[in-house]
Protein backbone atom coordinates (compact mmCIF):
# COMPACT_ATOMS: atom_id res chain seq x y z
CA UNK A 1 0.00 0.00 0.00
CA UNK A 2 1.37 3.72 -0.89
CA UNK A 3 0.98 6.44 1.50
CA UNK A 4 -1.44 8.05 -0.68
CA UNK A 5 -4.19 4.96 -0.98
CA UNK A 6 -3.90 4.76 2.47
CA UNK A 7 -4.58 8.81 3.37
CA UNK A 8 -7.25 8.54 0.63
CA UNK A 9 -8.96 5.77 2.63
CA UNK A 10 -8.25 7.30 6.12
CA UNK A 11 -10.47 10.06 4.62
CA UNK A 12 -13.31 8.43 3.94
CA UNK A 13 -13.21 6.39 6.99
CA UNK A 14 -13.22 9.50 9.17
CA UNK A 15 -15.77 11.43 6.95
CA UNK A 16 -18.15 8.04 7.08
CA UNK A 17 -21.42 8.06 8.72
CA UNK A 18 -23.07 4.86 7.66
CA UNK A 19 -23.99 3.51 10.52
CA UNK A 20 -26.41 5.54 12.16
CA UNK A 21 -26.10 3.84 15.79
CA UNK A 22 -22.63 4.34 16.14
CA UNK A 23 -22.66 7.60 14.80
CA UNK A 24 -25.17 8.67 17.37
CA UNK A 25 -23.42 6.73 20.37
CA UNK A 26 -19.68 8.15 19.22
CA UNK A 27 -21.04 11.74 19.30
CA UNK A 28 -22.82 11.15 22.99
CA UNK A 29 -19.56 9.60 24.60
CA UNK A 30 -17.65 12.78 22.91
CA UNK A 31 -20.04 14.81 24.62
CA UNK A 32 -20.72 13.67 27.55
CA UNK A 33 -17.58 12.06 28.58
CA UNK A 34 -15.46 10.44 31.34
CA UNK A 35 -15.49 12.24 34.54
CA UNK A 36 -11.30 11.94 34.63
CA UNK A 37 -11.41 12.51 30.62
CA UNK A 38 -13.62 15.99 31.59
CA UNK A 39 -10.78 18.11 30.65
CA UNK A 40 -10.02 16.26 27.00
CA UNK A 41 -11.36 17.55 23.83
CA UNK A 42 -12.87 13.64 22.21
CA UNK A 43 -12.06 12.85 18.76
CA UNK A 44 -15.72 11.23 18.47
CA UNK A 45 -15.63 10.29 15.00
CA UNK A 46 -14.49 6.97 13.02
CA UNK A 47 -11.23 5.98 14.04
CA UNK A 48 -8.40 5.72 11.01
CA UNK A 49 -5.83 2.84 10.37
CA UNK A 50 -2.17 3.75 12.07
CA UNK A 51 0.78 2.90 11.01
CA UNK A 52 3.94 2.78 9.06
CA UNK A 53 2.25 3.65 5.50
CA UNK A 54 5.05 0.87 3.81
CA UNK A 55 4.04 -1.72 6.28
CA UNK A 56 3.99 -5.14 5.56
CA UNK A 57 2.75 -6.70 8.50
CA UNK A 58 -0.74 -5.74 9.56
CA UNK A 59 -2.61 -6.23 13.24
CA UNK A 60 -6.32 -6.63 13.23
CA UNK A 61 -8.24 -5.48 16.32
CA UNK A 62 -12.06 -5.27 17.21
CA UNK A 63 -13.56 -1.63 17.61
CA UNK A 64 -12.07 1.48 19.08
CA UNK A 65 -13.21 1.83 22.73
CA UNK A 66 -15.19 4.66 24.03
CA UNK A 67 -13.12 6.50 25.82
CA UNK A 68 -9.52 5.05 24.41
CA UNK A 69 -9.17 5.78 20.47
CA UNK A 70 -12.89 7.49 20.56
CA UNK A 71 -11.17 10.03 22.58
CA UNK A 72 -7.54 10.65 21.16
CA UNK A 73 -8.30 9.40 17.50
CA UNK A 74 -5.83 7.46 17.15
CA UNK A 75 -5.95 2.75 17.30
CA UNK A 76 -5.62 1.23 20.62
CA UNK A 77 -4.57 4.57 22.14
CA UNK A 78 -5.41 6.04 25.50
CA UNK A 79 -6.85 2.68 27.31
CA UNK A 80 -5.96 -0.64 29.07
CA UNK A 81 -5.65 -2.50 25.79
CA UNK A 82 -3.43 -0.02 24.04
CA UNK A 83 -1.05 -0.10 27.08
CA UNK A 84 -0.82 -3.79 26.87
CA UNK A 85 0.14 -3.62 22.86
CA UNK A 86 2.11 -0.99 22.53
CA UNK A 87 4.42 -1.91 24.92
CA UNK A 88 4.29 -5.69 23.49
CA UNK A 89 5.09 -3.94 20.10
CA UNK A 90 7.98 -1.96 21.78
CA UNK A 91 9.76 -4.71 23.09
CA UNK A 92 9.59 -6.72 19.57
CA UNK A 93 11.30 -3.54 18.53
CA UNK A 94 8.19 -2.35 16.14
CA UNK A 95 6.54 0.64 18.46
CA UNK A 96 9.16 3.78 18.99
CA UNK A 97 7.63 4.26 22.64
CA UNK A 98 6.29 2.04 24.70
CA UNK A 99 3.27 3.50 25.05
CA UNK A 100 0.37 5.47 22.96
CA UNK A 101 -1.42 7.99 24.81
CA UNK A 102 -2.45 10.71 22.58
CA UNK A 103 -2.08 11.41 18.48
CA UNK A 104 0.32 14.48 19.91
CA UNK A 105 2.90 12.01 20.86
CA UNK A 106 5.60 10.81 18.78
CA UNK A 107 4.50 7.04 18.54
CA UNK A 108 5.48 5.43 15.15
CA UNK A 109 5.37 2.15 14.40
CA UNK A 110 8.13 0.14 12.10
CA UNK A 111 6.72 -1.98 9.40
CA UNK A 112 3.18 -2.77 10.54
CA UNK A 113 -0.27 -0.96 9.96
CA UNK A 114 -2.85 -1.41 12.76
CA UNK A 115 -6.73 -1.92 11.87
CA UNK A 116 -9.70 -2.93 13.11
CA UNK A 117 -12.75 -4.82 12.31
CA UNK A 118 -14.97 -1.70 12.73
CA UNK A 119 -13.94 1.95 12.65
CA UNK A 120 -16.20 3.51 14.88
CA UNK A 121 -16.56 3.01 19.18
CA UNK A 122 -20.11 0.68 19.55
CA UNK A 123 -21.97 0.47 22.81
CA UNK A 124 -20.79 -2.10 25.10
CA UNK A 125 -18.05 -2.76 22.73
CA UNK A 126 -19.99 -5.17 20.67
CA UNK A 127 -20.99 -3.87 16.91
CA UNK A 128 -23.97 -5.24 15.08
CA UNK A 129 -23.84 -7.74 12.25
CA UNK A 130 -25.11 -4.71 9.77
CA UNK A 131 -22.40 -2.68 11.24
CA UNK A 132 -19.72 -5.18 10.44
CA UNK A 133 -21.31 -5.34 7.14
CA UNK A 134 -21.16 -1.52 6.73
CA UNK A 135 -17.12 -1.46 7.98
CA UNK A 136 -16.45 -4.50 5.81
CA UNK A 137 -15.43 -2.76 2.55
CA UNK A 138 -12.30 -0.42 4.53
CA UNK A 139 -11.34 -3.93 5.77
CA UNK A 140 -11.34 -5.49 2.72
CA UNK A 141 -9.54 -2.75 1.03
CA UNK A 142 -6.74 -2.89 3.71
CA UNK A 143 -6.78 -7.06 3.23
CA UNK A 144 -6.40 -6.82 -0.13
CA UNK A 145 -3.80 -3.60 -0.38
CA UNK A 146 -0.54 -5.43 -0.62
CA UNK A 147 0.55 -9.27 -0.22
CA UNK A 148 1.19 -8.67 3.41
CA UNK A 149 4.16 -11.10 5.35
CA UNK A 150 1.79 -11.46 8.37
CA UNK A 151 -1.14 -10.29 10.18
CA UNK A 152 -2.31 -11.16 13.82
CA UNK A 153 -5.29 -10.96 15.02
CA UNK A 154 -6.96 -10.01 18.01
CA UNK A 155 -9.68 -12.36 19.17
CA UNK A 156 -11.72 -14.82 17.42
CA UNK A 157 -13.59 -12.44 15.69
CA UNK A 158 -10.55 -11.08 14.09
CA UNK A 159 -9.33 -13.92 13.33
CA UNK A 160 -12.77 -15.35 11.62
CA UNK A 161 -13.16 -12.42 9.67
CA UNK A 162 -9.25 -12.43 8.21
CA UNK A 163 -9.53 -15.68 7.45
CA UNK A 164 -13.09 -15.11 5.65
CA UNK A 165 -12.26 -12.23 3.88
CA UNK A 166 -8.83 -13.84 2.44
CA UNK A 167 -10.65 -17.07 1.67
CA UNK A 168 -8.31 -19.01 3.90
CA UNK A 169 -8.63 -22.20 5.19
CA UNK A 170 -11.00 -22.66 8.38
CA UNK A 171 -8.80 -22.84 11.65
CA UNK A 172 -10.15 -22.94 14.80
CA UNK A 173 -9.06 -19.98 16.92
CA UNK A 174 -6.81 -20.43 19.87
CA UNK A 175 -4.24 -18.21 21.36
CA UNK A 176 -0.69 -18.56 19.23
CA UNK A 177 -2.79 -20.27 16.46
CA UNK A 178 -1.38 -19.58 13.07
CA UNK A 179 -1.47 -20.54 9.33
CA UNK A 180 0.12 -20.15 6.06
CA UNK A 181 -2.23 -18.98 3.58
CA UNK A 182 -1.90 -19.97 -0.87
CA UNK A 183 -0.14 -16.18 -0.90
CA UNK A 184 2.22 -17.14 1.73
CA UNK A 185 0.76 -14.85 4.20
CA UNK A 186 1.39 -16.19 7.78
CA UNK A 187 -1.68 -15.39 9.74
CA UNK A 188 -1.39 -15.46 13.94
CA UNK A 189 -4.39 -15.24 16.98
CA UNK A 190 -3.69 -14.18 19.70
CA UNK A 191 -6.50 -13.44 22.88
CA UNK A 192 -7.18 -9.88 22.90
CA UNK A 193 -5.68 -7.46 25.24
CA UNK A 194 -8.90 -6.33 26.55
CA UNK A 195 -8.86 -6.26 30.08
CA UNK A 196 -12.00 -9.03 30.69
CA UNK A 197 -8.30 -11.23 29.63
CA UNK A 198 -5.77 -9.12 31.32
CA UNK A 199 -7.43 -8.80 34.27
CA UNK A 200 -8.18 -12.57 34.22
CA UNK A 201 -4.98 -14.12 33.55
CA UNK A 202 -6.18 -15.43 30.49
CA UNK A 203 -3.95 -13.28 28.88
CA UNK A 204 -0.15 -12.66 30.39
CA UNK A 205 2.54 -10.06 29.05
CA UNK A 206 4.50 -13.10 28.15
CA UNK A 207 1.74 -14.64 26.14
CA UNK A 208 1.72 -11.64 24.08
CA UNK A 209 5.31 -10.75 23.67
CA UNK A 210 5.97 -14.27 22.75
CA UNK A 211 3.10 -13.98 19.73
CA UNK A 212 4.32 -10.58 19.21
CA UNK A 213 7.71 -11.86 18.18
CA UNK A 214 6.74 -14.47 15.96
CA UNK A 215 4.43 -12.37 13.98
CA UNK A 216 7.77 -9.74 14.11
CA UNK A 217 10.13 -12.38 12.97
CA UNK A 218 7.51 -14.06 10.11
Amino acid sequence: MTELDLVALDRQIIACARCPRLVAWRFQVAQEKKKQFQHCEYWGKAVPNFGDPDATKLIVGLAPAAHGANRTGRMFTGDRSGDWLYRALHKAGLAELPTSESKTDSQRLYGVLITALVHCAPPDNKPLPAEFAACRPYFSTILHACAWRAILCLGKLAWDATLRELDAPRAAFSHSASIRTDADTRIFASYHPSQQNTFTGKLTEPMLDAVIEVFRDA
